[in-house]
């Protein structure tokens, strides 16, 4: 079974988001659980977690079905010593504010070298900060966000991802997050049954599906290979509709939250109803 859903605001209260994701007839959702452009946020109260898990169970929506999506300040695979270590000390914080409100992960981007170093040795500085923010943290799964590979960052490959994966010690609270655009953007085509078996296919051998936490529902406004993460509404961008029929279809993405990022947040009801009316 598919559960859609849509990155909801928290506005008022984190306690708002399965309110916000009820009212248009999700069944998951991403948030942010604190301002995603600040290094610092208040701590969440006590009351805003007793309330967040009360409204979670009356939109009878599951705690693995919700996606939170970590701070864009947050890099910890920068060369600059100073971001890294503020990076580490908001993921561990967002990691323990996921624990708190009683979901089972967080989703983060993997982060970007700046040019100042070699991609492999990026992909190892974050696997190893993935390790000191688990070694930390209890119950919650850090989610690795594919990129689309924009400037420097990294993510863009499956290998990459893989390779942050191999240095995990604790692999069963890593995962990873496939975005449509992203995807898209970096060059793996999912717009025809063939190419998409074909794009699933070497996930599979290269990643493997029982990493696979997420999924973010997004057109891309550029082309295939663009490396330009530009989200589009579903249908109205270049990967177009038939892309999303491919996903709906495909029992390997059962029982995990897809979670909608696109532009328009006024039709994402109607988004999600346009997805489950692809599944066939």
């Amino acid at each position: 079974m598919k559960y859609v859903g849509a990155h909801v605001s928290t506005s008022g209260g984190v306690e708002n988001a399965p309110l916000n994701a009820q009212k248009i007839g999700a069944r998951a959702f991403a948030l942010f659980t604190r301002n995603q452009r600040q290094w610092a946020s208040k701590p969440l109260s006590e009351e805003s977690i007793r309330l967040f898990k009360a409204n979670l169970e009356a939109s009878r929506i599951l705690p693995e079905h919700v996606l939170p999506h970590d701070s864009y300040l947050i890099n910890i695979g920068s060369p600059k010593l100073d971001i890294r270590k503020k990076s580490l000390d908001a993921l561990y914080d967002e990691a323990f504010r996921a624990s708190q409100l009683g979901v089972r992960y967080l989703n983060f981007h993997p982060g970007s070298h700046l040019k100042e170093m070699s991609e492999e040795e990026c992909l190892s500085i974050i696997a190893a900060g993935v390790n000191e923010v688990l070694a930390k943290t209890d119950g919650v799964a850090l989610v690795i966000e594919g990129t689309a590979g924009q400037g420097s960052n990294v993510g863009y490959r499956f290998e990459h991802l893989a390779t942050i994966i191999d240095q995990v010690e604790d692999t069963k609270r890593v995962g990873v997050c496939l975005d449509t655009c992203h995807t898209f953007a970096a060059g793996y085509d999912i717009r025809t049954p063939d190419t998409y078996e074909n794009t699933m296919t070497e996930f599979g051998k290269i990643v493997g599906f029982e990493y696979l936490r997420g999924i973010h529902l997004n057109d891309s406004k550029f082309g295939l290979g663009s490396k330009k993460d530009r989200h589009d509404n579903i249908g109205k961008g270049l990967l177009g509709i038939d892309a999303f029929r491919n996903l709906m279809n495909d029992p390997r993405l059962d029982d995990i939250p897809m979670v909608l990022e696109t532009n328009d947040p006024e039709i994402w009801a109607e988004e999600i109803k346009t997805l489950y009316g692809l599944v066939e």
